[in-house]
């Protein structure tokens, strides 16, 4: 897999980031505030949303590119066919090393959720069963 961060890696539309927020599913810590929500692609997106309360536009592009730069090199740690929207904490500090382990560790407890959150094939095939009869 190549390691570029590539315009199809992002999420942009609205749409998506809407898709995500619905969805209802976060994961949060001391460092960001992950949404996600499974895609039904081959690979994962990344979306990002850095408010002004996070600081001045210097800070925000900052926490852009190092979450950026996180998603990128931990891409193999990462679930596959999920969404990410990254939002940093308030209070927290624009540092790679700790942004990159967050990223990790949060993107795999949102994968546990929205595997959690998919009907099960087999309940659906036999609720599809049971009306048929």
């Amino acid at each position: 897999m190549s390691a570029r961060f590539r315009p199809e890696d992002r999420i942009r539309k609205q749409t998506d980031f809407d898709r995500v927020y619905r969805a209802r599913i976060y994961a949060a810590d001391d460092v960001l505030i992950i949404n996600g929500q499974a895609n039904g692609l081959a690979r994962s997106r990344l979306g990002l949303s850095v408010s002004r309360k996070v600081g001045g536009a210097v800070v925000r592009n900052r926490w852009k590119r190092l979450i950026r730069e996180a998603f990128r090199l931990s891409r193999d740690s990462l679930p596959v066919g999920i969404d990410f929207v990254v939002r940093p904490q308030k209070e927290a500090v624009a540092a790679f090393e700790p942004i990159r382990r967050s990223l990790v560790a949060l993107a795999a407890r949102i994968a546990r959720r929205v595997e959690r959150e998919k009907p099960d094939v087999r309940e659906e095939k036999s609720k599809m069963k049971d009306q048929t009869n």
